[in-house]
Order: C-alpha cells, then sequence, then structure tokens
C-alpha cells in the first residue's frame, strides 16, 4: 500500500513594490515623480502609492531603495523648540497654556511638551489646530 505524503510550503507572493526614484532626503514630502513601482516582492514595502504619497519621510530614503511604511508619517505642523498651544480639559475643567516642544510631529501624532509656566514635561497628542492636547492621567 502506497502512501502520498503532501508538504505545504510557503510560497511568496508575487506583488509589485514601491521604490524611490531618487535619494529622499529626511522630512521630504513624498509626490508621485519621487516614487516607482516594480514587478517584485520586497518584504515591507509599501504596494500601493496612494499609501505613500503626501506623508513625510522620516529617514533618508536612497534611489532603487523600498519606501516602507515604518519610515514615513504625516507632514510635521510643529517644529522642535516650537511654542505650542496645551490643551487639558477634563470634567469641565479647560487649561490652556503655551508649552515649548520637545520634538517635531504631525497630526494625531503624540509628542513631549515642557510646560513653560511649571518646566514639567508633559506628552500630548496633536491635534488638526496645531494645538497639543494633554490627556488626563489616571
Amino acid at each position: 500500500m502506497w502512501r502520498v505524503l503532501l508538504l505545504l510550503m510557503p510560497v511568496p507572493v508575487l506583488a509589485d513594490s514601491l521604490i524611490a526614484t531618487r535619494t529622499i532626503r529626511p522630512q521630504s514630502t513624498l509626490a508621485a515623480e519621487d516614487v516607482t513601482m516594480v514587478e517584485m516582492y520586497i518584504d515591507g514595502a509599501v504596494t500601493d502609492p496612494r499609501q505613500a504619497i503626501g506623508l513625510e519621510t522620516r529617514v533618508a530614503i536612497y534611489a532603487g531603495r523600498p519606501i516602507r511604511l515604518a519610515d514615513l508619517g504625516p507632514s510635521a505642523v510643529i517644529e522642535r523648540n516650537q511654542i505650542v498651544t496645551l490643551a487639558y480639559t477634563t470634567a469641565g475643567l479647560s487649561i490652556l497654556t503655551e508649552g515649548r516642544a520637545l520634538a517635531r510631529g504631525g497630526v494625531g501624532e503624540s509628542i513631549e511638551v515642557m510646560n513653560l509656566t511649571s518646566r514639567s514635561k508633559v506628552t500630548g497628542q496633536i491635534g488638526s489646530d496645531g494645538i497639543v492636547r494633554v490627556l488626563p492621567t489616571s
């Protein structure tokens, strides 16, 4: 009596990958002419240009190298050392004050800010209006 052994192995899916057409400096906003699709699977590379175009590079990306989502983020609306408005709201209480951004960041990102009045560091999320909203601690 014969027995058949079936061995299943994972095979990479063939897909297009996004690569840089030129060297792109950090803190540059990606445009359509900065990227191109290649017919090969590159682990971790973006497969749809719409996911990357308009985002800002966090690191230098060299010509011919893959574009990875981990190397991209929203365009910065706050620069390091910029004076920003800090907002703290809880249970009907709202406090606005000024702080100094300790990092740069884009809408939706969390950054550390030094409260200029108390000199303490707080972490807040950047709003679309550029205000850093400090979340209440529990």
